[in-house]
């Protein structure tokens, strides 16, 4: 059982979200700080050109950043800096400098400086971490999705799609990604996938595209579409995107597989969860299919061989934890669950960082 912070603590902790410049760091940073439920003060940044310089080179220092960010960091410290990024990581143990050693820092992801700069770091299997003491192996990443978000979008969007029949499907469309290219043939055969799937079971599609999903992509994948649906293009994510109401709303779930976070977040639905491979090697492409080409989806394959593990990501590994966890399956090759499994990977990580500030000074 997650301990009390009113009983750990002899006061609520002074807590900074130190944001992360990249969409998913962001969504975790503020899941992880909404989920510990203190009160906590949100910290932008604006990084220089070389930004990452100070982070390469495993500084403390506020050389990445503006003069205008370095004002918003100031007394009195916090007791813990939540934060992601290497950019982000000199600007952290600069903070606990200045605080004499008191504030934690708590990083997401995969940090660049060595494990034990940080008192707790939370990752997941595509990151290849050791286990140390102060590293915690999720699942899945931390989100933000829950009854409460999942309720609250399933209200509002129900009236607007209710005529699509159920059983619904949801797709959720990502983009190039290392070595991942959702091209369009790869919508193409998306498309004909859930359209099939939609077609066996009488249903209908609730799709949403993301900012990393081209064009081409999209207009292939709507193509090959044979049931009812409706889909949400994504134009800068205003207030009209419904993507936590297709999670909310469909009966099952496909999720192409170059996104941990948006599988993640399929994942915590409790719904059945399949994912559309993009690893055209992995899948395999049927006589008369083609296949996308990228030469930066090349290139990161030639890292993944040949570079420090640092460099790449290998998604694989984490594909490999959800679907022997039962969290979900590949599209085409087997079932899906009946339904999902609660990961609790939100859960452990509130407990260890009420751990961490229980033993400060």
């Amino acid at each position: 059982m997650t301990p009390d912070p009113v009983d750990v603590l002899a006061r609520l902790p002074r807590v900074w979200g130190v944001m992360g410049y990249r969409a998913g760091e962001r969504t975790q940073i503020l899941a992880l700080a909404e989920a510990l439920n203190w009160p906590f003060e949100v910290k932008e940044l604006t990084h220089r050109s070389y930004d990452s310089l100070p982070g390469l080179f495993r500084t403390q220092s506020l050389l990445g950043i503006d003069g205008q960010s370095r004002s918003t960091l100031d007394t009195p410290w916090p007791d813990l800096v939540i934060s992601a990024g290497m950019r982000n990581e000199p600007i952290c143990r600069w903070i606990r400098r200045q605080s004499g050693g008191i504030t934690r820092l708590v990083h997401i992801g995969r940090p660049w400086a060595p494990l034990d700069r940080f008192d707790l770091v939370i990752t997941t299997p595509q990151y290849r971490l050791p286990d140390r003491d102060n590293v915690l192996q999720n699942l899945g990443t931390l989100h933000r999705v829950n009854r409460a978000s999942l309720a609250q979008a399933a209200a509002e969007w129900e009236p607007r799609l209710a005529h699509l029949p159920r059983p619904r499907i949801g797709v959720v469309l990502g983009g190039n990604s290392g070595p991942y290219t959702l091209g369009r043939h790869a919508g193409q055969r998306l498309g004909v996938a859930v359209s099939s799937l939609a077609t066996e079971h009488d249903g209908s599609l609730l799709i949403t595209t993301s900012s990393r999903t081209s064009p081409a992509a999209a207009e292939s994948l709507a193509a090959g579409l044979e049931r009812p649906y409706y889909m949400y293009r994504w134009a800068g994510g205003g207030a009209e995107n419904p993507y936590m109401a297709i999670l909310a709303l469909a009966d099952a779930i496909v999720v192409t597989s170059d996104s941990v976070s948006m599988i993640s977040e399929a994942v915590a639905t409790g719904k059945p969860v399949h994912l559309f491979d993009l690893d055209q090697k992995r899948a395999g492409l049927r006589p008369g299919e083609r296949g996308d080409f990228r030469p930066g989806a090349e290139l990161y394959r030639l890292l993944m061989h040949a570079a420090p593990q640092r460099l790449t990501r290998d998604l694989r590994l984490f594909h490999n934890a959800m679907t022997m966890a039962g969290q979900c399956s590949w599209l085409g090759l087997e079932p899906a669950p009946v339904e999902g499994r609660v990961t609790g990977d939100m859960e452990r990580a509130v407990e260890r960082v009420h751990g961490v500030l229980a033993r400060r000074p």
